[in-house]
């Protein structure tokens, strides 16, 4: 009985060992198939794998100017867009119509001198010739003489805002023209019903009834 019990313990070990061996090789094999799908049919025989490459020079000099060249025209697209957006908010921009000013009449102040009772606008009193320009990006709708606001230029804005430049002393522009923000459209003066040489502004939202153009004025930063 003792000697079957051996023979028993040694048949199985034997066994053990025998399918240790056979999943040892499976395993075995089975990386050098994944090795060979990797490397190539050079491994399974042995063969070192050659990573190394020998490029031809005229080949590299022609990639190096091609990047360069895609390079320089991504750089020229990106300043081509910067340009055009900073042009695009230059012609958005609203700026202050004269210079060397000082405000006298306010929106809204009651006096006889108003043929309405009330003052419809913004005056800024200055030198007689001094220069009028837009506050921002228009179309001349109208010149000409118009009684108490004398020589007056009406300029509508892009949003359809009516902008009125009156008592100039010469206007500079005519109906139909496109003008931008700090362009030149005419002269200071005293013409029609004034007291002093100054420019009477006004501003018509969508070409109504005018309004106080101070925070019109503010809401696109600009300071009076």
């Amino acid at each position: 009985m003792a000697g079957t019990f051996v023979l028993v313990i040694a048949g199985v070990g034997a066994a053990a060992a025998s399918s240790h061996t056979d999943e040892s090789a499976l395993e075995a094999s089975k990386y050098q198939t994944i090795s060979a799908n990797y490397t190539g049919s050079d491994v399974e025989a042995g063969a070192s794998v050659n990573v190394a490459r020998d490029f031809d020079r005229s080949i590299l000099e022609k990639q190096a100017k091609e990047q360069v060249a895609q390079r320089e025209a991504a750089l020229q697209t990106l300043k081509d867009k910067t340009e055009a957006r900073a042009q695009e908010l230059q012609r958005n921009q609203w700026v202050l119509p004269v210079a060397g000013y000082h405000l006298t009449a306010r929106f809204g102040q009651a006096s006889g001198l108003w043929s309405s009772g009330y003052h419809t606008g913004l005056d800024f009193a200055g030198p007689s010739g001094s220069t009028i320009v837009s506050v921002a990006r228009g179309v001349v709708k109208s010149v000409g003489y118009e009684g108490a606001y004398g020589n007056r230029t009406v300029i509508t804005l892009e949003d359809g805002t009516d902008v009125w430049f009156c008592h100039q002393s010469r206007i500079a522009v005519h109906p139909g023209e496109q003008v931008d923000p700090g362009q030149i459209i005419g002269f200071t003066g005293s013409t029609g019903n004034v007291t002093g040489p100054h420019l009477h502004l006004e501003i018509h939202p969508g070409g109504g009834s005018a309004v106080d153009p101070v925070p019109v004025l503010l809401q696109h930063a600009v300071r009076p």
